[in-house]
């Protein structure tokens, strides 16, 4: 135990004993031998404890002394008087035995020294030079002693310190303590009693206190004060001052301190220019910063690794990849190693321009240099194909790092979960969850929240709730994300009831304090036609102090217009300008569209003027919703000069727009310009949806040339166009309407091999229209092939087939389906 008070060690030595018994720091009354009656050593009792301890000190060494039962029994009656009264006797005498003593009593008896005891061993210390221990020892003074005792230690040092040696040392340090330990008052008041007795702060000092304020304007009261009282500056007084301009987002006031001290004895160093260089690349400026890097060199210094790395990293962030390299090779001409940061910098940057292939050639030339990637370079690595839609690379690196030892930080767990629910593997994305708790990992609220939101683009809703209370269980409290997800989900199922059930748990919890839940409750209740539970919702809103926001407005209003409520929806428009909101575009355009469906073009025009007065730029949607409102009055040639007028101004036009306009030359029977149309899409880059080609097929069918669509869909699919099931039921009523079976029976063929779901429904239209046309053996040819491909046929089409028997006067077929329906538990409705 005494191995630790080197000190003393010397105490257990024979030859020691007489050069300790040289020390009289007391003179006895009685011999040490009237002490001692035979060994062990039983010591008689004394009135005067301070006195017996330093006797027994003295004659038997510290380590045998209080190992004894006599200091066992007497230390427990010792008062703070007494130790400081030994403390400071041993001070005199043997200093280094007043630290250990005090030590002793603190660790082994978890005494409570005084003040007074403190002070008189950090002067012991300071007289021994032993600057380390003295930091230490009066921060961990100052850490129970706490903020604000700066005036009553000041005190005492001032009145029961003053002439003791190394007393302007103690000061020093204690101010210097009361800084590092970022109780800036005090470090102050400390310093303000030092002037008034003409003691010197060091450097030191005044740099710690610069290092806290640099953020402030003080910094620059703490500087002069530096200048006037004549201290020697260091370097880093003048690296502080430019990292703290540099913080404040002073630049050039950086830069002109770097001037002005340039020149000067203690001139600028390479921690100044890093500092500068760091701050302009962060800022994107990294050709500033390299200018600054060539300035460090004018100046004669020399950049170390940390000047390249920022450097580097700067030209990273800017995308110049190749200067970046440059700059590696550079550093390597001048005997700098590049270090795990610059290559991990390196493969950062391929990584934020998507460039995997740049990235791994870094780690290659990395590992050449017998450098082996480190947990930052995985995660750069794993983000980087998980950025780039390869999130199975991801989890193989992730398995290489746990090979390797590496754990997964909640960071990198959740970018591969979120790779995992962006590509659909919701459940791969569960199980990596359940191994980062398996490792120990306490998942935090994005990484629920992501998998929330997986979820229910899943339409798993119930999970997404199941997991959701998992996370409330372990107290993490859900955000706008995770919450919002559940109640949009549940909005979109058309489940209102237990969606505003959950809201309502929500508030309750207090976990509702934005607009945007309120905004996802309020559009499901108007998308489901209940405006009444939406306006009550934000009368809620309004009582609860809560802002809302245009979204709030956009949705009521929608609401009324879907009900043609205009005068209501006018009100919520005048509304949000009660609130210091502006309407939007999307406001007016919904307000046009209701006034489109109601056929009132004067009132559409009304709300464009008063767009372009509040100067409101329409977008694409409102213009559509004018294209819409021309065609439905057959103004067909404005609408397309509108149209145009829409490529002028430079909106992008979508397919919605053109599928519009598209639509109503259809049903004028104008199916040259409607191809026209379709050309036009292709010529601005805009690929016709399968709504366009769908339009077109029903337009050929209805009013054009069978053949013509026949063709169309056959060239659609010899290029590979995604087609929808409605076009393919388009071609094969018109068909059947036509009594071309064959065809019919061709394209209903190739319906089913694309894959899609082919329903009863389907089937009996099919079969229905045959049994019109008293097709019925082709009919009876598509029932078989629906038995075929196992869709079971409901009492509907048998029927059919049962009428169409009868009136064909085959009544061996109509004994033969009679009996298969009972057989398959069809009982006929009728007879």
């Amino acid at each position: 135990m005494l191995n630790k008070w080197k000190p003393f060690s010397f105490l257990s030595k024979p030859h020691s004993l007489s050069a300790l018994s040289s020390l009289m720091f007391f003179r006895p009354s009685v011999s040490v031998a009237d002490l001692v009656e035979e060994e062990p050593f039983i010591f008689q009792p004394r009135k005067d404890p301070v006195f017996e301890i330093l006797s027994g000190l003295k004659k038997l060494g510290f380590r045998r002394f209080v190992a004894g039962d006599y200091f066992r029994e007497m230390v427990l009656r010792l008062n703070q008087l007494q130790v400081d009264k030994i403390i400071n006797c041993l001070r005199v005498e043997s200093p280094d035995f007043a630290v250990v003593f005090f030590d002793f009593m603190r660790n082994e008896y978890r005494f409570r020294h005084s003040r007074f005891s403190r002070f008189v061993v950090a002067h012991v210390l300071a007289g021994q030079r032993r600057l380390k221990e003295l930091r230490f020892f009066l921060e961990q003074m100052l850490k129970e002693e706490g903020s604000g005792s700066a005036p009553s230690l000041c005190e005492l040092l001032l009145n029961g310190f003053r002439d003791w040696d190394q007393n302007s040392l103690v000061w020093d340090m204690l101010a210097f303590a009361y800084s590092r330990s970022e109780m800036v008052h005090d470090t102050l008041y400390v310093l303000a009693k030092m002037k008034d007795l003409k003691l010197h702060a060091s450097i030191l000092t005044y740099n710690s206190l610069l290092y806290n304020l640099k953020h402030t304007d003080m910094m620059w009261d703490v500087y002069n004060e530096i200048k006037v009282t004549g201290t020697t500056q260091s370097k880093q007084t003048n690296s502080i001052i430019i990292d703290g301009l540099c913080g404040q987002s002073k630049l050039r006031d950086a830069v002109s301190f770097l001037q002005e001290i340039e020149g000067k004895m203690l001139g600028p160093s390479v921690v100044s220019f890093n500092t500068i260089m760091s701050r302009y690349c962060k800022l994107g400026f990294a050709d500033v910063a390299k200018s600054f890097f060539c300035m460090m060199l004018k100046f004669g210094l020399v950049p170390n690794a940390y000047s390249y790395n920022i450097l580097i990293h700067g030209l990273c962030i800017a995308g110049s990849m190749e200067e970046a390299l440059e700059f590696t090779n550079d550093m390597e001409k001048h005997g700098l190693e590049p270090d795990i940061v610059t290559y991990n910098i390196l493969t950062k940057g391929f990584r934020l321009l998507g460039l995997m292939n740049g990235a791994w050639k870094v780690i290659q030339r990395m590992l050449n240099r017998g450098l082996n990637p480190d947990l930052v370079t995985y995660t750069i690595l794993i983000c980087g194909h998980c950025q780039t839609g390869n999130v199975e690379e991801g989890l193989k690196l992730r398995q290489e790092m746990l090979s390797r030892g590496f754990q997964l930080s909640v960071f990198s767990y959740s970018v591969l979960l979120s790779s995992l629910c962006k590509s659909g593997q919701v459940d791969e994305a569960l199980v990596l969850l359940y191994e980062m708790e398996a490792n120990g990992l306490e998942p935090d609220h994005v990484t629920y929240s992501i998998l929330i939101h997986g979820l229910c683009k899943q339409g798993e809703v119930q999970r997404a709730l199941h997991l959701y209370k998992e996370m409330c269980l372990k107290r993490i409290s859900p955000n706008s994300i995770s919450s919002g997800a559940i109640l949009l989900s549940l909005c979109e199922k058309g489940m209102i009831s237990e969606a505003r059930r959950y809201f309502d748990s929500l508030i309750m919890n207090n976990w509702v304090q934005d607009i945007v839940l309120y905004n996802i409750m309020i559009d499901g209740y108007v998308s489901h036609g209940n405006v009444e539970e939406a306006v009550e919702l934000y009368k809620l809103i309004t009582r609860t102090g809560i802002t809302p926001t245009v979204v709030t407005f956009n949705s009521l209003i929608h609401g009324f217009c879907k009900r043609r409520n205009f005068p209501e929806a006018r009100r919520f428009m005048d509304t949000i300008r009660l609130h210091g909101l502006e309407p939007t575009a999307v406001t007016y355009t919904t307000l046009m569209n209701a006034y489109c469906e109601d056929g009132n073009m004067h009132c559409m025009l009304e709300l464009l003027q008063e767009m372009d007065a509040k100067c409101i730029v329409p977008t694409h949607v409102t213009y559509t919703v004018f294209i819409k409102a021309l065609c439905k009055q057959r103004k067909l040639q404005e609408a397309v000069q509108l149209l145009h007028d829409m490529c002028d101004k430079g909106l992008n036009l979508d397919q919605v727009t053109y599928n519009t306009i598209i639509q109503c030359f259809c049903k004028a029977q104008n199916i040259k310009k409607a191809f026209k149309l379709v050309n036009e899409m292709l010529l601005n880059n805009l690929e016709p949806t399968p709504v366009t080609y769908n339009i077109l097929i029903n337009c050929l069918c209805v009013y054009g040339n069978l053949k013509d669509a026949d063709k169309l869909l056959i060239s659609l699919l010899e290029q590979n166009v995604n087609l929808t099931k409605v076009a393919y039921t388009t071609i094969i009523k018109a068909h059947c309407v036509k009594g071309d079976v064959h065809r019919a029976f061709l394209f209903f063929c190739l319906m089913v091999e694309k894959g899609f779901e082919i329903s009863v429904r389907d089937y009996s239209a099919v079969i229905n229209r045959l049994c019109k046309r008293c097709l019925i053996t082709e009919a009876q040819h598509f029932f078989c092939m629906m038995l075929a491909y196992g869709v079971s046929p409901d009492h509907k089409i048998c029927e059919v087939l049962l009428d169409a028997y009868h009136q064909c006067g085959d009544l061996i077929s109509v004994h033969k389906m009679l009996a298969w329906m009972i057989k398959s538990g069809l009982l006929p409705q009728r007879l």
